[in-house]
């Protein structure tokens, strides 16, 4: 997939990578822009066209009475990680909003995760145009402990 030139939130990710530190500073602004999501205080790893690489810090906030990271925080890395796959594809003059969401939980979750999706450009595009993108969680061994399906519709911003 190749670069859309006019894609910011690539240009972003671009301009603060450059500096020590710019990928906590690019999260942090990412938080900032979608609170609910910055809850999690999910770090972005890696962005770029089509791929994001997104991981949380297992801690107390984020665990259920099992002692392992709560469904609903999964979910919500997931969507971030597939959100950046997707929402680095388009050019700005469009918006990508979620539909659904549908989670496997295979394995409790514990210590540091990492949610990594990758998108591709469907042929056609138009307004109102429905895409499904997954991605997949993994633990610090490897393991896949949850996938996280999301369907978004993409569109032209009014």
């Amino acid at each position: 997939m190749t670069q859309t030139p006019e894609n910011n939130l690539i240009k972003w990710w671009q301009r603060l990578n450059k500096f020590p530190a710019g990928d906590r500073i690019f999260s942090i602004f990412l938080g900032l822009y979608a609170p609910y999501s910055g809850s999690i205080s999910a770090r972005v790893e890696s962005l770029s066209p089509g791929h994001g690489r997104v991981s949380i810090r297992d801690r107390r906030k984020l665990r259920n009475h099992l002692k392992s990271v709560h469904a609903i925080a999964l979910i919500n890395l997931g969507e971030i990680a597939t959100g950046l796959a997707v929402l680095s594809t388009i050019p700005d003059n469009m918006r990508g909003i979620v539909l659904g969401l549908e989670a496997e939980y295979l394995k409790k979750a514990r210590g540091r995760l990492t949610a990594i999706a990758n998108f591709e450009l469907p042929g056609d595009i138009d307004d109102n145009t429905p895409v499904r993108v997954t991605a997949e969680i993994t633990d610090q061994q490897g393991d896949v402990v949850t996938r996280v399906h999301a369907s978004w519709l993409l569109g032209m911003k009014k």
